[in-house]
């Protein structure tokens, strides 16, 4: 009977060791490093820089994903190429930002200035650009499937085709 119990017990001890190795390998990815500093490797997933002034950062190739930039200066910053998807910059001061070629499929850049921002080959699928200024951007090549651009001033922006120059008082259009 004794011989039982120690059995059970070595059992219960082996399945409470095989059950916390699975909850510690099944951690999933690896959370964002939020207080990283700015740089090319950044992984910014879903933290949150609402706020923060970001001038002149270099984030080129970032992952910022599900990140919020409300309010932020992230003017004259280097963003070519990030992964933003579904990133907010809401109110975020965007002007002369460069925007190369970045993954911003339903981003929300509500009321943004990307005044003199260069979005060219940007993916802004589902964007919403509501009340944004985009005044002097350039948006040559970029994907713009379903993005909202009511109420947008897209004065002297540059067109998706590279030629044609929006004109003063493009409101919502490019006219």
């Amino acid at each position: 009977m004794g011989s039982n119990i120690l059995g059970g017990m070595n059992r219960l001890l082996l399945f409470f060791l095989i059950a916390m190795a699975v909850i510690v390998l099944d951690q999933g990815p690896a959370a964002a490093a939020c207080t990283d500093p700015p740089g090319s490797d950044a992984d910014w997933q879903r933290c949150n820089f609402d706020g923060i002034n970001l001038a002149g950062v270099d984030l080129a190739g970032a992952r910022l994903r599900d990140a919020s930039f409300l309010r932020a200066d992230l003017s004259e910053a280097d963003l070519t190429g990030v992964e933003g998807h579904r990133a907010k910059f809401i109110n975020t001061n965007l002007q002369n930002a460069v925007l190369r070629e970045a993954e911003l499929f339903q981003a929300d850049f509500t009321k943004a200035d990307l005044t003199g921002a260069d979005l060219s080959d940007a993916q802004l699928r589902e964007a919403r650009l509501f009340r944004a200024n985009l005044a002097g951007a350039n948006l040559t090549g970029a994907i713009i499937s379903n993005a909202d651009f009511s109420f947008a001033d897209l004065s002297g922006a540059t067109w998706t085709d590279g030629e044609r120059i929006c004109r003063e008082g493009s409101i919502g259009r490019c006219n």
